[in-house]
């Protein structure tokens, strides 16, 4: 699901393709985004390098992120704004910006965000953590594990 990174684009979303939920959400985006306006990038991807973001690994697992074309980056709520916007739900998403709607929303996605691994099925014996993840480092390839 990753795109290549010269792909002109409005807007990037980072998503977990470990998450069934996000998985089916993308997905529905994809067919959606008819124009080619999105790109697509899977952090859960093993070749995935959070660097270029200004971010790490686990501050793009604990809540959805999306970058513009001009590298600013956008998290929470407005990365769906912006992708559903991009796909042509412009007037729906202005009704998400009125601001009942809007503190709503924002409430709703940070409990989503701090309870996903749970909500969708992905903690084990009662734990409910992003599993560490090999990530290759320097000149020699070595491998250690993220914190």
């Amino acid at each position: 699901m990753n795109e290549p990174a010269h792909t002109p684009f409005v807007f990037e979303v980072f998503f977990d393709g470990d998450c069934p939920l996000c998985v089916r959400e993308i997905r529905m985006l994809q067919r959606l985004d008819r124009r080619g306006r999105l790109r697509f990038t899977d952090i859960a991807r093993a070749d995935f390098d959070a660097s270029d973001t200004g971010r790490t690994w686990d501050e793009l697992m604990a809540r959805i992120h999306g970058r513009l074309p001009n590298g600013d980056l956008v998290e929470g709520v407005e990365v769906f704004r912006r992708l559903y916007a991009a796909v042509g739900f412009g007037p729906l998403v202005a009704l998400t910006r009125l601001p009942g709607v809007r503190h709503l929303l924002d409430a709703a996605y940070h409990l989503f965000a701090k309870n996903r691994l749970r909500l969708t099925g992905r903690c084990e014996k009662g734990v409910c953590e992003v599993p560490q993840r090999a990530v290759t480092t320097g000149a020699t390839g070595e491998v250690s594990a993220s914190a």
